[in-house]
This record gives structure tokens, C-alpha cells and sequence, in this order.
């Protein structure tokens, strides 16, 4: 075998300044000798010859894109951190294509960080390798002394073999031993049922087989608990819990088409015009009959061991779910969530964080989850492309009856809505001889054994396996495969899928199974066609690991050239693992070692192993424990509360996740002109010319099932119920909702609560109100021991979190908190409670260290009812000004947070007595709405009488920011709205500044104070067209992706709707042939992540460009013609800045870095447009208009500062973010450009590029906020349409 050859190359500089201080102060915390850190990427590179001078030159162009940085000779001790041997970075997988792409000859890349310490004194080995440890993550890195030893992530080990369990010379204790010594976590009925079967089949079981089977049984798969028989006081129970969700859709079945069957449920939508690229690659407006999808997953044990790592594939795994239901579908927007304990921040202590029992070594804190975990899933849904709009985060730790509560093994939550065909709602069968197919990534050694692991409390497996467990994303490959997916289903009665599988947990070895089990057939495989990027591993390995963005399925070998060629197109990997056949054996072979991986009968591992059973009893009844409110200060209460992370700001959590990718948001978590996180509901519109959307919430209500889970679970169901009411909907039947069950089972009280709780609402609750529970998930496992020279131990309580989803008919009448000033009005509270006012669970509880006490319930579901119809009907006849629901922190909470998104006062009146705690501080159900004075009497008689309701009016908004607090007229608190918001926003800004830049985290959270403050501002000095004249023929615009790219049909339709003829144009097919931009006049160059970013944000993509000699040429061609035009947007605007060389009067233009705050920026704001050459922004000179941003490197950097004074001499500076306050301070300004530059065009005016994403708001209900007098179309629209003008 040839020898490869090894190479680097260093790179440039890793951390800013404040970050490497911020390592520096943890490692001296230890190692007191070190006094200085400086670092530096190292590329390791493979090739099979050395490569030419050339070829060298272009390489050290395309690794440098960041800081050149200097080293001096005193820091001389170093450090490699790598990615974990043995495995391949994604980072790895896409640096290789872009170098690939640009004709450099690599087999592979690696990149390794490069730590320089100056010491006081020389580091033994022993202590760098400490060092290491803090500043890596274990769980996906190795740390490496020497720049050699990091050669092992190219070696080959000798590969591995079948492993044949002893089973015919030791019997079952062959299988029990190999079960524990591996982590399968086979239960002893398990044993016995697989011992039966190798018995009577003769033979030993390979290592494979019995790994699939855990994975295949495991409870992560099979939910066993939920499918339990149960006997309670010793009565065998009729149902099991999974057949009292069921009875949920016996019983309200009206509009569910997918229950329980596939990936995700599919509930019934309407026809509308969908739009997407017909064969020739036209956009267009296809009317179909689409329904609409959910599914909601949790992803908890990898969170725990790795938080960015395990919510980033939690995220992933759900849009998988998504994307492989039926036939193929389209993810649309997404949500997530967080539980997790005390957080304990440091210097920032609070009076509720006493129980300080701590944490085992390997897993994460609760606040490393909060500031890794949030970003892992943000990102993954941010370089996929689907938007996330909803989210919930609790906090929670305690003692209640001398036993830890918490959650210690988090909880990550990740769902979402999706669109399907209705020609594709229903898998086909499989025939014999069609074709299966693995489409996404390569087998790579990680997550192996990740379904049984999560099927165990945390702390119970062996540490190398749950480092074995743990994955990793790459969004950008699940991009392509999703692109190959929406291809498909896009050809209507044409699509190729036959029937498609996300591939999870349990890897391929669970995927392919289900594939063919649902579809009736069995299969033979061979295990050596699966694309293998790691050599040595195991056929067990290749078969079962996790490796993420994979998805099975089967094809007709009829469609196979024209599958293939729409993969090619994509840059997307696909292999033939096989084929079906009749019998209904799975084989398994490895054509290599010529022996089978697998001989197994699907009935066996899939059919019916032995099933769980049940037996509790009535447990004690928990006593309600007396307590004494103290009343003495009320503000340091409210304080307290406000402080209390589940009531708190949201804002770390939000803006770190784009919110508009898709152009069909109608509503996110950000409300008015002061974007103030407090939406009840996400909306999104069902197509861009359509007032149609679909509606989603979230329920949850977990500190009540400490004492009482039933009553939890009827209140998270009616929560969810209060914020979707923010929505239009016609009837609450419409609803549909998602129930994920997390307990720690296993335990006879915790399993009589979880069939109460789960009684209460699938044999109860929900059928009276005639809703459905057609999708969800469980997960048992909600418990951490450790041992610390004592066993400790923290559970969580049973944890309902419910998901609620229905159709909208109008998105434009969403309501949301945000008070309106301009007539005098009323806050009114509903309240559902009854004035019962009980204090169980509540945060007011929490922050003063009360467990116990009479919790909140829904005592009579027709009072849920009733509501939810009243808030509709005066939705609709438009009485509503203001709406939030009432929940964690009390109506004192509801009614701050409408005072926040108002930017306002409020005079708060209590007839509450001696019980005016109780009164603001209660979370019984209910809700405010912000009513005109003049319907007062009207609405309260409506509510009153005649839907036998509670409701008063509690107080009124005011203007002077005051918070003013009366009792009988009395006034009892007093404070400032601005005083306030910064006490509900502390703990996201304390966060903040740990993660990001504490600089722009400081000048954010200093603007609340600001009550001058004006908010987003417009200033439109131009018409806005409602329609397009077009004189002449439609002119042809490509809109123009590369692998990875995500903003193509939002930038279509935009095109599209403004007269433009819009062509999807691949990278791929410019270098290949098949098209070509001298068939076009105009070119959109999208928003999204090419190629993951990885080689500096665009840089990439234009280095595809500038190396590639053919497709440089069709680039300069096209721009050197004197009648095109060009729009680069975001990533487009960054891949256009790299390639200015090639563009005519673009030689001044920046690039474009990493932003001030070093994060990733989603936010809705205002620009001004300046006075300008660029013919997109003709007649638009001096407007303010607001629009969204999304991206992590959007702050322009120029190389002469020469070249910032010609340009604006040249006017070619289009558009510059508008501070409100005249500072160009953070977030008003998002990324810290100097000036607010985000705009700006080349010297003819045809060529202009741009951060932000007009195409995402050139609809006025595209947009977070936005004037009532605003028609059909808002301000971008004009952009759009002065450039059709430019061909007419």
C-alpha cells in the first residue's frame, strides 16, 4: 500500500482577547504558574504525493481566514487539542470539499487547536494534559503534546472483526455477561426470550446482532414502560399508558391522518399555493392539497454529557423525524427547551441556590448545559435553515421530603412543524428487488450504543461508554440530504421514495429493520456498501453507530439514474446497501470478511419480546405543608421572582437562533418595537401569499408534580391551551398536542404518579375538550447517582412538557403582549383559579426554598373551554389590544412582561386585601387582555355572565414608566419599569456575559434603563407598489446556492413576486455544465452557511469560485456584461466580497468578520437607507425600515481605511443600521461595524451586497413587528421591484 504523505500548515488566530482571558483566569484557578495564553488553528493535511508549489500556494490561501497571530519565545510550553481519535470532525468532512472543490489533491484535513502557555516555571506532562482536560470537551476531543502525536488521526488501525458470542458453550450467561460488560442493558426477560431463540436456531449470536437488538428493544425505541400491562392495588388495568394516549385519538379523531405510525403526525391542512422550482429549476406557485406535520423529541443523556454536542443533534434528529415522514416532507419551523437545576453563576449568587450537592465529574453542569446546550441546537437549526420560534426553559432544584429534586440529567426538548403533500401523507409498500438505500453521511464511530444509554439513569453506565455515546452534527450535510428529500417530493406523482426512515438511535441496525419490517419485506445487505470514513471500525460498529444526517430508503431500481443524478446535483452521498426480498429475514453480509454481520428473522428482533409489567400500589398521601408568607417587602419579592430563571428574560436563549430563515414566520418569540421576548405563540404562514398559517405553543407546569402529577399534567395540557389562544383559531377541537413524558421510573410512587398523570389526561382531560394526543415521546430514565464518598442522588419530578399545534385562519391577527398607549384602555384578568389563589409550585415558592403547599389545578375543564372560545370571538371582532397568558411568576409577572413589550407604566389595583401576595404572585390559569375603557363593561359581563367566569379589571397602563402597585386604593409598591425589566433580564445578561462579549452583552442590558428609548422606528419616503408592470418579457434571475446554502426560496419569491422569471442555480451545475448565468440577466447569490462556514463565512464558496478556472471565468463573464445585475445577501454578500477581484468596481468593498459580540446575531431592526448609486434602492433615499439579521460574521472590516472614505464619496454605501440613540451601540448595531455599514453596491450601481434579509420581509406579516397602516406588501418590496424596473 502507498504511503501517504502528512503535512500542516498553521492557521491563524482562535481565541479574542477576552475569551483567552477568560480561559487563562479557569486555568489559573489550578495552575497559578501560568500568566499567559496565546493560540492558533493547525491545519494536518493528507495527500497521496507531495503536493506542487501551486498547489501549496493555493492551499495557504484557501486556511487563511481569520487573525494572523505572533508567538513569542516566552510562551513555550504547547498544547494540540484535536477532535477524538478515531473519529473524523465535521469540520474535517467540510474543509475537505471546499479544498477538493478548488483543485488542491487532499485525502484529508484535520484542524487542531494550538494552545501556547507562558509559565512561571516549566509544566510537567502531566500537568499540561490537565490543563488539556479543562479546556477540552472529553467527550469529543484528545489532546495531544506534540504536533507528530496528532498523526494518529490519520492512522488506520488493523480492522476489526465479527465477535461470535459463546452462547452454545455458556447458555444465557454469555449473553448477561456480554450485555453488562458493553452497556446493552438487556433485561433479564430479554435474555431469556434471545437465549430461546439461539437455542432453537443453534447457532451463537454475533456481537452485531445482539447490539441491535438492545438498540432495537431498548426503551429509548420501544417505550416499554408506556407499552407496560399494569396492576395497581392489585386490579390489572385495562389500558396501558400508551393505550390511554391513544384513547385521546379514539376519541377526537376529527382531522388526524398520521397517528402513532410514522416519524411525526400528520394532521389534515388545506390547498394553497406551495411554491418551490418545477424540473427546469422555475419557481413557481404549485396549488396543492398540504397538510401540516409535529413531532417533538428530547435528546436528555447526550445534553448531560455533552451539551452542545447533544441538543445540536437533539435538533437534528428531530428535523430528521420531520423530513422522513411519509414520503418525504419539509421541516418548516422549529422549537426547544431546557430543564435543568440550580444554576449557580458564578458572582452571582441567589437566596434559592442552597442545596449544593454538585455534580457527578462527567457530566455537565447545569449552567455549562445552559451555555452550551442552547447554542449546540441553535446552530444546527441555524445552518440547516429552519427557524426556531418557540422555547420554554425551567429551572428547578429542591428538597422535598429529605429527597434532591432536579434536574441534573437535563432536559433538551426539540420539535417542530412541518409541511407534507397529501399524495405523500402514506408510505408504500416495498417489493422484491427494489433498492435500499442509505442517503447522508458517512459511518463514523460515534454515538455507539446511544438508545440503550439513554435508556439508563444518568450516572449508571460505564464512563467509556458514554463516551462512546455521544454525537456530533453536521447541518450542513443534513442540508444536502434534505435538498435530495424536498427534490423528490417536489416531482408529485414522480417521487422516487418509495418509503423513507431518519436513521437515530441504534444507527443503521434500527433504521434498515423498521424500513423493511413496515414495509413488509426482509433483506440482504452488505454492510462494506455503507460509506465508511473510519477503516477500523467493526462490521458491529459500521452497523450500529450513531453517526448523525443519514436517512434509509427504498427506491425502485427503475428511478435509480434519476435518483442518482439529483443526488450529484446536491453534492449529497447516497449508497445501495442492498435489496429487498420477500422472505422476512434481515441478512447482513460483509464481502470482506465473508461472513454475515446479521442472520436474523425480523420477527424476532422486531415482533414481540417479552412485555414489561407493572405492579404498584397507592402510595401515602403527601402532606400539604403550612408555611408562612413573609409580606414585609414586597419589590425585594417581585425581585426575587423576577430574577428566577424561569421567569426571567429569555433574550441568551432567543437571539442566538435565526427567527425568519424560510420567509414564513408570522410570529416569533420577539414582541413590538422593542423586541421583548414574551410571545405566547409561534405562527407561521402556510405560503407567502396567503394569510393561512399554523399556530404552535408549549405547556408545562412540572413544580406542581412534586406533590400532586396529576394535577402537573392538567395543567401543562392548559397552559399550552392559554398561549395558543394568542392565535386565530377557529375551534379548540382544531388543536392537536404533543405529550413527552419524562419520570424517573422504576420506583413504586413515581410509577402510581406517572399512570395518574397520564390517566388524568388521556382518559380525562383531553377528551372532554375533544383534543388529540396523536404524537409524543417518553423518557424513564430522569435520574443521577453518583457516588461522592456518599451515594447521592437528584430526581427529577414527572415532567409533562405538552405541545400544542394547530391551523390559524388569519396569521395577521396573532395577539401578543405588547400594550398599546394610544386610547385609554383596561387590563382585565381572567381568572380560571376562581380566586382559589393556591400557591403550590409556584416560583414565588421556589425562590423562598418552599416545596409543598395546595397547588393550582384546572377544576373543570369546561373553564378551559369557555376561555379559549371567549378569547377567540373577541379576537375576532378585534376588542383585544393586548393579550398574555398567566403562568410562572404570577399575574405580578404577566402584567410587568405586557409593560415590558409596551415600553410603559402600569398603575396595578388590588382588591386583594390582606391576600395581595397571593393575588400577584399565585399561577393559577388565566390570562390579561388590554381592553378599550369604553368596552369595559361589555366584556366583563360577557366573561362574567355568560361564561360563568372570573374576571376584574386590575389595572391600566400608563405612560410615565411608573410601576405603581395599589391595595383599596392604597399604594403599596412602587418602582420604574425600566429598574424592573433589568431585574427580569439579569440572569440572561449574566449569561450573556459569560458566553459572549461582555462588552455588547453590558450596552444591551444598559439600554433598558433608557425610557426615552423609541424602539424600532420607520420612516418610508416612497410609494409602495402593490403590483408589478411588466412591458416586456419577465427577465430570468438565478438564484444562485452552494452546498449548504438555506435562503433559496425565500429570495425566489421575492423575485418572483416583484416580475422576475427565478431559476434555482446549484454551484454544482455551473461546474459541471449543465447551466450556465449567460442564460440569465440577474444573479441572487443566497443567505445560509456554505459549506458550514468552516473556512471563514463565504470564503469558501468564493474560493470554489476564484480556484476553479472554468467557473471563474463564468462568473467574470457574467459580471463584465453591461446589462446584469446582482444581489448577494448574507452569506451571498460575504462569497461576493471574497470574489470582488472579478467584479467591476468593486475593488473597495470589505469582507465581512466575526461579529463584535462574537455570536451569532438573529435579530429584527432598523436600517437607513443612505443616499446611494445602487439601482436597487432607487427612490428609497433617507428611509428607516426595519428588517431581520442572522449571522455570526457580519461586521465589515476594511483593508485600508482609504477605501471606506472613497466609497462614501462614491456613494456606494448603501445601508447603515439606525441607532436609536446616536451611540452605534450593541444590539442596534449587531455586529459592531464602524459607521453601522451593512450595505453597499459597486460603482455602476448594478452589483450591491448586504447583511441583512430584505427578501425575508418584503411581506408586511413576514415581519416581527411592523405599523397597522402597512397593505399587502411592505417597504423591501420597492427594492425588488426597482430592479424589474432596471429590464422594463
Amino acid at each position: 500500500m502507498q504511503k501517504k504523505i502528512i503535512s500542516s500548515l498553521v492557521g491563524n488566530k482562535i481565541y479574542s482577547n477576552f475569551r483567552a482571558n477568560n480561559l487563562l483566569k479557569v486555568i489559573q484557578a489550578k495552575y497559578p504558574s501560568v500568566v499567559g495564553l496565546l493560540s492558533s488553528y493547525l491545519h494536518i493535511f493528507e495527500s497521496k504525493v507531495k503536493l506542487n508549489g501551486i498547489e501549496l500556494n493555493n492551499l495557504k490561501q484557501i486556511l487563511n481566514y481569520g487573525e494572523k497571530v505572533d508567538i513569542p519565545k516566552k510562551f513555550n510550553n504547547v498544547l494540540f487539542i484535536g477532535p477524538r481519535i478515531g473519529t473524523i470532525s465535521p469540520w474535517s468532512s467540510r474543509a475537505k470539499d471546499i479544498v477538493v472543490h478548488c483543485g488542491v489533491k487532499i485525502t484529508k484535513i484535520e484542524r487542531l487547536s494550538k494552545i501556547f502557555f507562558q509559565t512561571n516555571k516549566l509544566l510537567s506532562k502531566k500537568e499540561m494534559i490537565s490543563i488539556g482536560k479543562i479546556i477540552s470537551d472529553q467527550m469529543t476531543e484528545s489532546i495531544f503534546l506534540d504536533e507528530k502525536s496528532s498523526f494518529q488521526l490519520f492512522s488506520s488501525p488493523k480492522q476489526k472483526k465479527i465477535e461470535y458470542i459463546d452462547f452454545l458453550s455458556n447458555g444465557k450467561k454469555a449473553i448477561e455477561d456480554y450485555s453488562s460488560e458493553n452497556g446493552l442493558a438487556l433485561s433479564g426477560e430479554e435474555i431469556l426470550y434471545l437465549s430461546d431463540y439461539y437455542t432453537n436456531l443453534k447457532s451463537n449470536p454475533t456481537d452485531a446482532e445482539l447490539m441491535m437488538f438492545s438498540q432495537a428493544n431498548s426503551e429509548h425505541c420501544r417505550h416499554k414502560i408506556f407499552n407496560a400491562s399494569w396492576t395497581i392495588e392489585g386490579k390489572t388495568q385495562e389500558n396501558s399508558l400508551f393505550g390511554m394516549i391513544r384513547n385521546t385519538h379514539k376519541a377526537s379523531p376529527q382531522k388526524t391522518i398520521v397517528a402513532y405510525s410514522d416519524n411525526s403526525s400528520v394532521i389534515e391542512g388545506s390547498k394553497f399555493n406551495r411554491f418551490y422550482p418545477n424540473k427546469s429549476g422555475l419557481f413557481q406557485e404549485n396549488l396543492k392539497l398540504t397538510h401540516y406535520l409535529m413531532k417533538v423529541e428530547t435528546h436528555n443523556h447526550p445534553t448531560a454529557i455533552s451539551p452542545f454536542a447533544g441538543a445540536a443533534t437533539g435538533a437534528g434528529g428531530e428535523i430528521r423525524d420531520e423530513g422522513a415522514t411519509g414520503r418525504g416532507s419539509k421541516p418548516k419551523a422549529g422549537l426547544s427547551g431546557f430543564s435543568v437545576s440550580n444554576l449557580n453563576i458564578p458572582n452571582f449568587k441567589q437566596p434559592w441556590e442552597k442545596n449544593n450537592i454538585g455534580f457527578p465529574e462527567r457530566i455537565a453542569s447545569s449552567l455549562s448545559v445552559m451555555i452550551e446546550g442552547p447554542i449546540g441546537a441553535a446552530s444546527y437549526n441555524n445552518e440547516f435553515g429552519r427557524p426556531n420560534i418557540l422555547g420554554y426553559f425551567r429551572s428547578l432544584e429542591t428538597q422535598y421530603n429529605d429527597k434532591n429534586i432536579g434536574y441534573h440529567k437535563p432536559i433538551m426538548l426539540a420539535g417542530g412543524i412541518g409541511s407534507i403533500s397529501d399524495d405523500h401523507t402514506k408510505k408504500k409498500s416495498i417489493s422484491d428487488g427494489n433498492l435500499l438505500i442509505q442517503l447522508g453521511g458517512p459511518a463514523m464511530l460515534i454515538g455507539l450504543g446511544g438508545g440503550a444509554a439513554s435508556s439508563m439513569n444518568t450516572g449508571s453506565n460505564q464512563e467509556i461508554l458514554d463516551f462512546a455515546s455521544v454525537q456530533r452534527g453536521n447541518p450542513e450535510l443534513q442540508r444536502r440530504a434534505q435538498e435530495v428529500i424536498d427534490t423528490c417530493w417536489q416531482m408529485e406523482s414522480e417521487n422516487p421514495i418509495l418509503s423513507i426512515h431518519d436513521v437515530g438511535a441504534g444507527g443503521l441496525s434500527n433504521a434498515f429493520p423498521e424500513l423493511i419490517h413496515d414495509g413488509g419485506v426482509g433483506a440482504v445487505m452488505d454492510i462494506r456498501k455503507i460509506h465508511n470514513e473510519e477503516l477500523a471500525m467493526s462490521p458491529k460498529e459500521i452497523w450500529s453507530n450513531e453517526a448523525q444526517e443519514r436517512y434509509v430508503l427504498a427506491i425502485e431500481k427503475s428511478n435509480l439514474e434519476m435518483f442518482s443524478t439529483i443526488c450529484a446535483r446536491e453534492r449529497c452521498p447516497f449508497a445501495i446497501i442492498g435489496e429487498a426480498k420477500n422472505q422476512k429475514n434481515l441478512i447482513v453480509k460483509d464481502s470482506l470478511l465473508n461472513e454475515d454481520v446479521v442472520n436474523m428473522n425480523l420477527d424476532v428482533l422486531l415482533g414481540n419480546p417479552p412485555k414489561l409489567k407493572k405492579d404498584v400500589v397507592k402510595p401515602t398521601l403527601k402532606q400539604n405543608i403550612e408555611y408562612e408568607i413573609d409580606e414585609s417587602n414586597l419589590l425585594e419579592s417581585i425581585s426575587k421572582v423576577l430574577h428566577f430563571p424561569s421567569v426571567g428574560s429569555k433574550n441568551f436563549l432567543i437571539t442566538i437562533a435565526d427567527r425568519s430563515v424560510t420567509g414564513l414566520i408570522a410570529r416569533d418569540q420577539m414582541v413590538g418595537p422593542w423586541q421583548v421576548p414574551v410571545s405566547d405563540v409561534g405562527v407561521t404562514k402556510s405560503t407567502f401569499n396567503s394569510f393561512t398559517g399554523e399556530a404552535m405553543s408549549i405547556g408545562e407546569k412540572a413544580p406542581i408534580a412534586i406533590t400532586n402529577a396529576a394535577a402537573s399534567a392538567r395543567m401543562a395540557v392548559s397552559e399550552a391551551i392559554t398561549n395558543i389562544a394568542a392565535s386565530a383559531i377557529k375551534n379548540i377541537n382544531l388543536i392537536k398536542l404533543s405529550a413527552n413524558w419524562m419520570a424517573a421510573s422504576g420506583n413504586n410512587d413515581r410509577d402510581y404518579e406517572l399512570f395518574e398523570a397520564v390517566k388524568a389526561v388521556g382518559m380525562e382531560l383531553c377528551p372532554e375538550l375533544g383534543i388529540s394526543i396523536p404524537v409524543g415521546k417518553d423518557s424513564m430514565s430522569m435520574q443521577t447517582s453518583w457516588n461522592d464518598k456518599v451515594l447521592k442522588t437528584v430526581t427529577s419530578p414527572l415532567s409533562l412538557i405538552v405541545s400544542a399545534f394547530s391551523e390559524c385562519y388569519d396569521v395577521n391577527k396573532t395577539l401578543t403582549p405588547q400594550l398599546n398607549l394610544k386610547e385609554a384602555s383596561s387590563l382585565i384578568l381572567i381568572d380560571l383559579g376562581n380566586n382559589q389563589n393556591r400557591m403550590g409550585g409556584s416560583c414565588f415558592n421556589s425562590v423562598n426554598n418552599i416545596s409543598g403547599g395546595i397547588v393550582p389545578d384546572l377544576d373543570d375543564p369546561s373553564l378551559i373551554k369557555s376561555f379559549f372560545d371567549g378569547i377567540q370571538y373577541l379576537n375576532k371582532k378585534n376588542k383585544i389590544l393586548a393579550y398574555h397568558d398567566r403562568s410562572d411568576g404570577g399575574v405580578i409577572t404577566t402584567i410587568l412582561e405586557m409593560a415590558f413589550a409596551g415600553h410603559c407604566g402600569i398603575d396595578l389595583n388590588l382588591e386583594a386585601e390582606e391576600e395581595s401576595f397571593k393575588f400577584l404572585f399565585n399561577e393559577e390559569l388565566g390570562a390579561v387582555i388590554q381592553i378599550l375603557n369604553d368596552d369595559v363593561i361589555e366584556i366583563l359581563k360577557y366573561f362574567n355572565d355568560e361564561l360563568n367566569l372570573t374576571a376584574q379589571v386590575i389595572g391600566t397602563p400608563n405612560k410615565d414608566q411608573s410601576i405603581k402597585i395599589f391595595n383599596k386604593s392604597t399604594l403599596i409598591a412602587e418602582s420604574s419599569r425600566g429598574e424592573l425589566q433589568q431585574d427580569w433580564a439579569e440572569t440572561s445578561y449574566k449569561i450573556q456575559s459569560i458566553r459572549d462579549n461582555p462588552k455588547t452583552a453590558k450596552e444591551e442590558f444598559d439600554l433598558i434603563l433608557d425610557d426615552h428609548c423609541k424602539g424600532i422606528q420607520t420612516k418610508i419616503n416612497f410609494d409602495i407598489p402593490k403590483s408589478v408592470n411588466i412591458k416586456k418579457l419577465k427577465p430570468k434571475i438565478a438564484i444562485l446556492r452552494e452546498q449548504g446554502i438555506n435562503g433559496q426560496s425565500e429570495m425566489a419569491a421575492a423575485f418572483n413576486y416583484a416580475g422576475f422569471n427565478a431559476f434555482d442555480v446549484h454551484m454544482s451545475e455551473l461546474n459541471n455544465g449543465n447551466k450556465s448565468l449567460s442564460d440569465f440577466q440577474g444573479l441572487a447569490a443566497c443567505g445560509g452557511f456554505s459549506y458550514g462556514d468552516v473556512l471563514g463565512a463565504g470564503r469558501g464558496w468564493a474560493n470554489s469560485i476564484l480556484f476553479n478556472e472554468k467557473v471563474r471565468e463564468i462568473f467574470q463573464q457574467f459580471f463584465e456584461r453591461d446589462n446584469t445585475i446582482a444581489l448577494g445577501v448574507c452569506n451571498g454578500c460575504q462569497m461576493m466580497s471574497h470574489i470582488k477581484e472579478i467584479i467591476p468596481g468593486a475593488n473597495l468593498w470589505p469582507t465581512f468578520i466575526k461579529n463584535e459580540s462574537e455570536q451569532f446575531e438573529a435579530r429584527f431592526l432598523s436600517v437607513r437607507v443612505k443616499k446611494n448609486n445602487s439601482l436597487f434602492f432607487d427612490g428609497m433615499v433617507d428611509s428607516i425600515i426595519p428588517v431581520v439579521v442572522s449571522h455570526g460574521e457580519g461586521r465589515v472590516s476594511f483593508s485600508d481605511d482609504n477605501n471606506l472614505i472613497e466609497m462614501l464619496k462614491n456613494e456606494q454605501i448603501t445601508l447603515k443600521f439606525d441607532d436609536k440613540n446616536g451611540t452605534l451601540s450593541y444590539p442596534d448595531n449587531p455586529n459592531g461595524s464602524p459607521f453601522g455599514i451593512t450595505g453597499m453596491s459597486n460603482t455602476s450601481g448594478r452589483f450591491t451586497i448586504m447583511m441583512p434579509h430584505p427578501e425575508r420581509n418584503f411581506r408586511s406579516d413576514q415581519n416581527s413587528w411592523h405599523p397597522k397602516n402597512w397593505g399587502e406588501f411592505g417597504p423591501w418590496y420597492r427594492m425588488f421591484t426597482n430592479t424589474n424596473k432596471y429590464f422594463n
